[in-house]
């Protein structure tokens, strides 16, 4: 079992930065590919970002992409989503996951652990 804890969210102003973390215990994350996935509220979960186990690749969503980064440092078990020039598009919880794979996967039901979440609220 891998247990996942999300932190980081909050509140801020359109244009500004986040950074998410993501925390595991149970198990080591190097194992795992990770991703990050939000969902707003009356929406689907969808994908964000994801990275592989070693790090070397990661993927974005069109959405995202040029304003999220994704790393991660196994060392620490801890994955993270750095998110700049915010937008209120961008409002939604934020979930990581980890998958028993070694390449990214934008699949929802690839993943085998998920987070509680944390809350992201860009105002504008």
């Amino acid at each position: 079992q891998v247990q996942l804890v999300e932190s980081g969210g909050g509140l801020v102003q359109a244009g500004g930065s986040l950074r998410l973390s993501c925390a595991a215990s149970g198990r080591t994350l190097s194992n795992y590919a990770m991703g990050w996935f939000r969902q707003a509220p009356g929406k689907e979960r969808e994908f964000v970002a994801a990275i592989s186990r070693s790090g070397l690749s990661t993927y974005y969503a069109d959405s995202v992409k040029g304003r999220f980064t994704i790393s991660r440092t196994n060392a620490k078990n801890t994955v993270y989503l750095q998110m700049n020039s915010l937008k209120p598009e961008d409002t939604a919880v934020y979930y990581c996951a980890a998958a028993l794979r070694n390449y990214y996967t934008t699949a929802i039901d690839e993943y085998d652990y998920w987070g509680q979440g944390t809350q992201v609220t860009v105002s504008s």
